[in-house]
This record gives structure tokens, sequence and C-alpha cells, in this order.
């Protein structure tokens, strides 16, 4: 088992993972207190995805996750997990458009929350937002093959790089991107073989999403292995099931509700024996009062 993390985990961690292992261990997360929990668990990388848009929202893409929320979100989390590597998703929209309103939003989730660095959904039209904010001083991570912000054009939720020309444009793109200073990427549902010419053709790690083994750091989602999603990916385990102890709980509780037995004597409060003598006093003062005025109307 991981240790709790004792110190704070930087882009160099992930660039030393590179050069000699071991892979870093990444999840998404959404919120203060499950920051907590992974620091402790010594989970070193933290996504905040916009599949909060999925998984926290109940919308079927992402695309209806605003930077305000992303911004909200990502903060809480860097509460949670100061000493954690922390990557914010940039959501739909908010870097489109042109480079300086790009730069803005991100300059914006640097400065409101924290993080470390951001990812971004790439294609080409983005290298030059990558350049200039790579020049400011900003850890981009380009966000490669499966795009769920561009699921429309993809034609939904499928593996990318299957043929031959598919996979040499992931490869051109990747080292187009280290080439604009993108200082890591993530490649999303593609071929084993893909992500390796990958790690092959660039000198920036890579992180794996559904890419294979020879990635320098892996991320799923966490509520897919927990056990808390209908519809598992392949590329994520499932590591527990965290969603029939849950049901079973919360069953307990609307029960012990219904029954009668919650809340019983332990979860209750009383006044002292003095001050309820003094309220039950004053309460029976009042009562006479309003049955004089009645009386008297």
């Amino acid at each position: 088992m991981a240790s709790p993390l004792s110190r704070k985990i930087t882009l160099n961690d992930l660039r030393r993972a590179r050069e000699n292992g071991p892979p870093l261990p990444m999840l998404t997360c959404y919120d203060y207190t499950t920051a907590g929990l992974m620091q402790q668990a010594g989970v070193s990388s933290l996504l905040v995805g916009d599949s909060a848009g999925n998984v926290l929202l109940g919308h079927p893409t992402t695309l209806p996750v605003t930077l305000a929320f992303m911004i909200e979100i990502t903060a809480a989390v860097r509460r949670g997990a100061p000493l954690a590597f922390l990557l914010a998703d940039m959501p739909f929209g908010s870097y489109h458009g042109s480079i300086d309103r790009g730069i803005k939003n991100i300059v914006k989730m640097l400065q409101r929350t924290g993080c470390d660095g951001v990812k971004i959904e790439v294609g080409e039209t983005n290298l030059e937002l990558v350049r200039t904010a790579a020049d400011a001083g900003v850890a981009i991570v380009a966000h490669m093959g499966l795009r769920p912000q561009s699921v429309g054009v993809l034609g939904g939720y499928r593996v990318q790089g299957k043929n031959a020309d598919d996979a040499n444009s992931v490869v051109r793109l990747a080292t187009r991107m280290q080439e604009a200073g993108a200082a890591a990427l993530l490649l999303e549902a593609v071929p084993t073989e893909v992500a390796q010419a990958v790690i092959g053709a660039v000198s920036i790690p890579v992180i794996g999403c559904g890419a294979g083994s020879a990635c320098h750091a892996q991320v799923v989602v966490t509520h897919d292995i927990l056990g808390l999603t209908p519809h598992r990916p392949r590329f994520a385990p499932q590591l527990g099931d965290l969603a029939t102890p849950t049901m079973n709980v919360l069953a307990d509780y609307a029960a012990q509700v219904q029954g009668g037995k919650f809340p019983a004597s332990e979860h209750e409060y009383h006044l002292a024996p003095g001050e309820l003598e003094k309220f039950e006093q004053g309460q029976s003062k009042r009562s006479a009062a309003a049955s004089k005025q009645s009386l008297g109307s």
C-alpha cells in the first residue's frame, strides 16, 4: 500500500517518471473531502476533469460544464490535497475563439485555484495557444486521442488512431505539441502501439488514459474504479464496489427514520436541569398571558 504524501509533488516528479519510473498514479477528483483521502492514500497526482459534468452533474457529455464551475471545484481539491500534483481541465468553450481569451481564462484558472497546470484538448488549431501559454510559464498538458469535448465530430466515444493514417496523425501532432512547449501529453483511448510511438517521438512525459502500460502516469475516472458508474470503459479496472454498501447504508437510514428508531435518545440534546426549570416557567407565563389576552378580546 502506498504511503501518504509527505512532500509537494511537482512536474519534475512526472519528468523523473519518464526518465526512470515508476509511473505516477493519477485519479480524477472533484471535491475537498475526496482530495484529502487521496492525499492520505498516496495518490500523487489529481486531475479535476470536466468529466465532473458526467459523474457529478449527470450530463451525457462534458460540454455543459462551465469555467466558473471548474474553478470552484479545482480550488476545493487544492485545499484538500495541497501536496498532490494538480491538473485542471479547461472546459469546452473556455479556450476557443481567440488566443487572448484562452490565455485570460487559463490565467484565471491558475490564479483562482492554485493548480500546478492545465489540460486542454488539442488539435492543430491549438498550437499557437499552447505556445503562448508555455511562453507565459504555464504547464500545459495537451490532451490527444479521444477528446470528449469533440465527441460530436469524432462520432462517439471511440478508440482513436486505429488505422495507420490516424495513428501517424497522432504521433505528428504529439511532436508539434512538444515543439509548441507542452509540458506533457495525455493520450486517451489509443492503441498501445500508437502510445509507444508517441513516447519514442517526444521527450516530454506522456500520461495514459487507456493508452497502455508504457506511459509515465496513468489516469482513470475515480467513479469508474469504485464501481459507482453504470458504464465503465474497458481501460478502467473496477477495484471496488462502493455502490452496494452505500445503498445499504442509505436504505438503513431511511428505514430507521420511517420506523421511529432515529433519532434515538443518544442523538438528542437537552437543557440542563436548572435551565429546563427556568424555560418551563417562562413557557407557563407566556401561556397564561396569551390566555388572558384571548379572554380580554
